[in-house]
């Protein structure tokens, strides 16, 4: 093992020191969406007093039952756990949630405008209402993804709105959750990020944080900010260069997960998120690389790579639809089953997922679309509609009669699913896969026409 540096040996003492002494926060979140209430019933969870807000009083009513508004493993017994233990609360009452709360946590939606910046008017409102109506010192800590230097306006918001002269620390603390993991993700992570302009909020966030073992990285709150959109660009242009890949092996009769698995294990590129399919969606990556983008143009500098994969990731949905059109070569009155709807398995997340993309084109050619997903069908039939879909009940359901298979996302029931069967209920046993779940070599044996993505 090498030998800790003099910085890091006396971070790993302070972070001893501070477990071992750590007392209960009182902390306030604003925001119960998935990173709000993954957070927050966490933070219950390792010990502190957590009050959740949130402005939609059926959703507090249904979470002060144990019941989570969305999809995510694990959560639910954490909320009912930590709810009979009396460390979490639920109400619309901001103001009481404020004064009650030694930290308060906003953990709003920023959602990207029609230019790709990052709308940041509910971090902005949440200042304001913190700071109207704090009484004594208050640490605000920004765990929304927000562009570097929104500290510094969020901090400027305190003192500008607040009637008692309290002073306010600041503090960056981006999260790291992905959906479908997001409680291992806190309870586990890589590293906890801490941005502050000071030691006494540094030392509030290491009391925080105490109970959970991980790296801690005390930076400039600028730096911070800058930690969480360079991150998560970095693995959407991973993607993105599998799926350029992928276009070149279709080109030249290579296989495209033999090139990433030979790149992967070169421990400087590593194999995580080097995977071709048909691109990436969700609420964290399409909106990070968007706002990181204009971050860039605001300073001027043109972040070209960014936009590069933005492109790719565009052109790998266009790609997959064109190739389901090729196949099919006329759409018109196919039935077209599809397996999976959420943006990834392990979540019922549906924003910017490559079904809507894929769904909307094919319905418009004129397709009966029949579809399965095992915890989306909801959130889809609220974006979609009901209009030539059938939401099936099974994803056998869904391939009765039907002219083909196409594969959107990745959960392990269809990768566990009789394939016998399937073939047995489709009109024509055409598979078209976007996540490269089925050997091509066996999908044949088994009586399948199978087309994949690079291979």
């Amino acid at each position: 093992m090498p030998k800790k540096t003099t910085k890091e040996a006396k971070s790993a003492k302070l972070a001893a020191e501070t477990a071992e002494n750590s007392p209960m926060k009182k902390i306030a979140i604003i925001g119960t969406g998935y990173v709000g209430l993954v957070s927050g019933a966490c933070l219950a969870e390792i010990g502190h007093h957590v009050i959740c807000v949130d402005r939609h009083q059926d959703k507090v009513n249904k979470l002060k039952k144990g019941i989570s508004p969305i999809y995510e493993p694990g959560i639910e017994p954490i909320i009912k756990n930590n709810i009979k233990a009396g460390r979490l609360e639920f109400t619309c009452d901001l103001e009481n949630a404020v004064k009650k709360s030694d930290v308060i946590f906003i953990a709003v939606n920023t959602p990207p405008k029609p230019d790709g910046k990052a709308d940041l008017s509910h971090v902005a409102n949440a200042a304001r209402q913190i700071a109207e109506v704090s009484e004594s010192y208050k640490v605000v800590v920004d765990k929304s993804t927000v562009p570097v230097q929104t500290g510094i306006k969020v901090l400027e918001t305190l003192r500008a709105h607040n009637p008692h002269g309290i002073e306010f620390d600041v503090v960056s603390n981006p999260e790291f959750l992905r959906e479908g993991s997001a409680v291992d993700d806190f309870m586990h992570p890589d590293r906890i990020v801490i941005g502050s302009e000071n030691k006494r909020a540094e030392k509030i966030m290491r009391e925080i944080y105490a109970p959970i073992k991980a790296p801690f990285i005390a930076t400039d709150i600028s730096s911070a900010e800058l930690i969480k959109h360079a991150s998560n660009s970095f693995l959407a242009t991973k993607i993105s260069f599998a799926n350029a890949l992928a276009a070149i092996c279709e080109l030249t009769g290579a296989n495209v997960e033999e090139v990433t698995y030979g790149m992967g294990l070169d421990k400087r590129i590593g194999s995580s998120f080097l995977k071709a399919g048909i691109g990436y969606g969700g609420s964290c990556f399409p909106k990070d690389v968007s706002a990181f983008v204009k971050i860039a143009e605001e300073i001027n500098y043109d972040f070209s790579l960014l936009k590069s994969v933005e492109k790719i990731n565009e052109d790998a949905r266009i790609s997959f639809i064109k190739k389901i059109e090729d196949v099919l070569w006329i759409v018109k009155g196919k039935k077209i089953a599809i397996w999976g709807l959420s943006f990834k398995p392990n979540t019922d997340d549906m924003r910017s997922a490559p079904s809507v993309t894929i769904i909307e084109h094919l319905r418009k050619e004129g397709a009966q679309i029949q579809v399965y997903d095992p915890e989306a069908t909801e959130k889809a039939k609220l974006i979609l509609g009901e209009e030539n879909i059938t939401y099936a009940k099974s994803a056998l359901d869904a391939v009765k009669d039907a002219d083909a298979l196409i594969i959107v996302t990745d959960w392990d029931e269809f990768k566990e699913a009789n394939l016998d069967n399937v073939r047995e209920k489709m009109h024509q046993p055409i598979v078209i896969d976007g996540r490269n779940i089925f050997d091509p070599a066996k999908m044949k044996k088994q009586g399948f026409v199978y087309y994949s993505i690079g291979r």
